[in-house]
């Protein structure tokens, strides 16, 4: 850089170096935050220190250190860090995909509180779980799903050195039933586990879960880490078996996911592990397991007989005696509860009495009458109405009703089926959030009944379920009438496997849901036979369509042959659904429109006309209007007619646009996408 410049050249250059600055490092502060807000100073230390981490640090270690010494701890720049920033980077780095075996060595700190690898499991491995065994004894929460390649043995001696957990997630590993064993006996305080996807592990062997004294010889055989061998953590971690003779205490589980494990196993353990469960761990609040309708049908009609053959052979004690212990507890707790209400009555009539008197004495100084009969007997009706209601959640605890039957804590509930749906809520009235499957059958009339049963089955958390998750495999019309159950407090929907044709009425299904901020339809093609006359589309009008304004995230999936070159265009009325959708929903964050049976581009230059038309009719007003598509920050169009000119106009709506994906868009030249992929930092997928 010159030292000296001409007074005009000057004059003219040193503004516009300036501005080119800001917008540069206001372009990297868009490509670095989710949200397209400014990022805080901490952000962007912690940006600045993931760039240069791997040409510093990491290079110098990985030179020098690496694979020729094994340290317990290592002082270094982030030992002086605190744990929350450590983490912070950590995840960063696994975004960005910069994070490597010695990076992650650097950043195993005895102050790190949160490790999550499960965007990068190929870097777990026996070795490193040493390492994490011998510096992070004081993790509360490890995320290792995914790893495959951990044996289940290493996996137990390294949650034998990390008690502090409470949050373990193990989905997709080789986790067993020795590995159940240990997170029972040395973690005590876990509220959280994720063993779902886990092939080896069966529903008997989470049974320790619940606590007991367990005696079988599955139980026992299953258990394979007493051996001792060279492992990397073998010094650092005390024999996990030592002291299993001894009865285990239930952990303090509320969440509890286990669904897609144990292959092969028989339908029975499954509802009979799922009972144990539920009647062993009182706080669950969170459940993700197959066999859980059945199990709230067998606990409700207290049909424990037909798990004698499965307890024995597991060593478990009787359901029967599990639920009399639990009558036990409960009427315990109950009386503890009458007694805490009554010493507060006692305190409450005190400060009345004090009140009263101090109200008496006013009245007499200024003359005030008091309140009226009627601001005193509705003030005496909502107390009585409180208590009323916090008698019947029982304390927030497991609870028994008024007739004796057991009140489960459940509120997310994931794998139940359509059958028996009216026990579970009898069971859990206070369910948000549910996962249905619902059985199918190629008879429309089996279709039909099913859906009536699932809206007789959702009919008891009417007004309140915020979540809903259908896997269905027959016409969607046919759920129709649980939405209109539960729609209208919906805020999240999913529909996968259903069935569509172009008279499905998707407007049916925005109508019964219109706080809806996700939805995602995964559904079949529409079948050729039943194409669709486009000029009966264009004769409707859509002034009085419905609208999802909450919208933030919005999928659409249709299955199709990819030997074909593009879809069958038959729905030609979904173009209008679309459109009311894209225009209503100003702000949509996340837009999936995967092999749509429409035409899509134009749906997509009628919303960007719409939006110009509105800014255009606000152009003398000082608070412009939001426009559609504004928002948005991920798109994918995969298999769709759409045009990179229109693309491109999106690009320019929305600032916050990060990622979109045009893979098999046939319209789209390979020199289009080449000029386009880096537009506007903008990372453009196309094949």
């Amino acid at each position: 850089m010159p030292l000296f410049r001409a007074l005009g050249e000057g004059r003219q250059s040193k503004p516009r170096a300036r501005w080119t600055r800001v917008k540069k490092w206001m372009g990297s502060c868009r490509k670095t935050d989710e949200d397209g807000s400014i990022p805080s100073l901490t952000r962007l230390c912690l940006l600045s220190l993931a760039d240069n981490m791997k040409e510093v640090w990491v290079k110098d270690y990985a030179d020098n250190y690496l694979d020729q010494y094994s340290f317990r701890h290592i002082m270094g720049p982030f030992s002086l860090l605190p744990g929350r920033l450590v983490e912070e980077l950590t995840g960063m780095l696994c975004t960005r995909k910069q994070l490597s075996r010695a990076a992650l060595h650097l950043l195993l700190v005895p102050q790190l509180r949160g490790l999550s690898l499960d965007r990068c499991p190929g870097l777990v491995t026996s070795a490193l779980c040493g390492h994490i065994a011998a510096r992070c004894q004081g993790l509360w929460s490890l995320d290792l799903s995914g790893a495959q390649q951990l044996p289940s043995k290493v996996l137990s001696q390294t949650i034998c050195c990390l008690p502090a957990l409470r949050s373990l997630s193990l989905a997709g590993m080789h986790c067993d039933g020795c590995v159940i064993r240990t997170i029972a006996q040395h973690c005590c305080f876990l509220r959280h586990l994720d063993v779902s996807r886990c092939h080896f592990l069966s529903p008997a062997a989470l049974l320790p879960l619940g606590g007991g004294d367990f005696c079988s010889s599955s139980a026992s055989s299953s258990f394979c880490c007493t051996s001792t061998s060279q492992s990397p953590i073998s010094s650092f971690s005390s024999d996990p078996s030592s002291s299993f003779s001894a009865p285990l205490s239930p952990l303090p589980l509320r969440s509890l996911l286990a669904l897609d494990i144990g292959f092969g196993e028989q339908e029975g353990d499954r509802v009979a592990a799922a009972a144990y469960l539920l009647l062993s761990l009182p706080d669950l609040e969170r459940v993700a397991m197959e066999g859980l309708t059945q199990a709230c049908c067998l606990i409700e009609h207290r049909k424990f007989s037909q798990t004698d053959e499965f307890t024995e052979r597991e060593g478990i004690p009787r359901l029967n005696q599990v639920w009399r212990e639990w009558r036990h507890r409960q009427s315990m707790d109950r009386r503890k509860r009458e007694g805490a209400a009554a010493v507060d009555e006692e305190h409450e009539d005190e400060e009345e009495e004090e009140e009263e008197g101090e109200e008496e004495e006013r009245i007499l100084w200024e003359g005030y009458d008091g309140e009226s009969e009627e601001d005193s007997s509705r003030d005496e009706g909502l107390s009585v109405s409180l208590n009323q209601a916090e008698k019947k959640r029982g304390g927030g605890v497991l609870s028994q009703s008024s007739d004796g039957h057991l009140i489960l804590r459940l509120k997310d509930v994931n794998g139940l089926t359509c059958d028996f749906l009216d026990s579970v809520g009898r069971l859990c009235p206070d369910i948000y959030s549910i996962s249905v499957k619902v059985d199918d059958d190629d008879e429309d009339t089996r279709g039909r009944r099913q859906g009536s049963m699932l809206a007789a089955g959702l009919q008891t958390w009417s007004g309140q379920l915020q979540s809903l998750s259908v896997h269905f495999l027959g016409p969607l019309v046919d759920l129709l009438p649980a939405l209109q159950v539960t729609g209208s407090s919906l805020v999240s929907l999913t529909l996968e496997g259903v069935k569509t044709s172009p008279h499905t009425p998707l407007l049916e299904v925005i109508k019964a849901c219109p706080r809806l901020r996700d939805l995602l339809i995964a559904a079949e093609h529409p079948t050729i036979q039943e194409e669709e006359e486009e000029d009966q589309v264009d004769a409707q009008d859509d002034q009085d369509l419905p609208r999802l304004p909450n919208l933030r995230s919005l999928t659409l999936h249709f299955s199709d042959d990819h030997s074909q070159m593009m879809p069958f265009m038959l729905w030609m009325s979904l173009r209008k659904e679309l459109k009311c959708l894209l225009t209503g929903s100003l702000l949509l964050e996340k837009l999936s429109l995967v092999s749509l049976p429409c035409p899509l581009n134009c749906v997509l230059q009628d919303v960007l006309r719409v939006g110009i038309q509105h800014r255009y009719l606000s152009a003398g007003s000082t608070d412009l209007p939001p426009m559609p598509l504004e928002q948005v920050q991920h798109i994918d169009l995969q298999r769709t007619d759409v045009e990179m000119t229109t693309v491109k106009n999106i690009m320019l709506r929305s600032r916050r646009l990060k990622f979109v994906d045009l893979s098999h868009c046939w319209q789209i030249r390979y020199s289009e996408w080449l000029n386009c992929k880096t537009f506007r930092e903008v990372k453009v997928v196309w094949v």
